[in-house]
């Protein structure tokens, strides 16, 4: 039976951090502020998979409070929410993912981020879906202030 899940994640952009999106360093002159390398994409991956198993939100695995995900790089989420997948016996059919930023560009980083993803997953990048937009400089987005992320996930879970 194929589950789907969503995922949504924001963060707000400071100077002093790198910019981390899908894996992948950004040059950019601000990153994402938050308690791990605030990295919105895989953050709202991550929700999409546990949301399509029925679980909790990543903030349940892995609380902003616990000083040992302090900096750490949002890949072992990923990497953890590959493995409540194995253990729910399900199989991952495929990612899709938006990323909203007016800057900087993302699409030269695209392939790259659908790598990084795919290989944290076990999956071919041909099952991982990035794209990227704008939001047109509304709001805190199209202010500059942040970047969030939204992703949607397909498992084929046992019955």
């Amino acid at each position: 039976m194929i589950h789907v899940g969503i995922g949504y994640d924001i963060h707000p952009l400071v100077t002093g951090r790198k910019l981390i999106l899908g894996g992948v360093e950004i040059p950019h002159p601000k990153g994402l502020e938050g308690h791990s390398d605030a990295d919105a994409l895989i953050h709202a991956v991550c929700d999409a998979i546990l949301g399509a198993l029925g679980e909790p939100d990543i903030g349940h695995f892995f609380k902003n409070s616990d000083p040992r995900w302090k900096n750490a790089p949002s890949r072992t989420f990923l990497e953890e929410a590959a493995r409540q997948v194995t253990f729910h016996q399900g199989r991952i059919i495929n990612i899709d993912c938006t990323v909203l930023a007016e800057a900087p560009k993302i699409a030269p980083y695209i392939q790259r981020m659908k790598e990084h993803i795919a290989e944290a997953l076990h999956l071919t990048p041909k099952r991982i879906g990035v794209k990227a937009t704008t939001n047109e400089r509304l709001g805190t987005i199209g202010r500059e202030e942040g970047i969030a992320a939204m992703a949607v996930a397909s498992i084929d879970l046992p019955e």
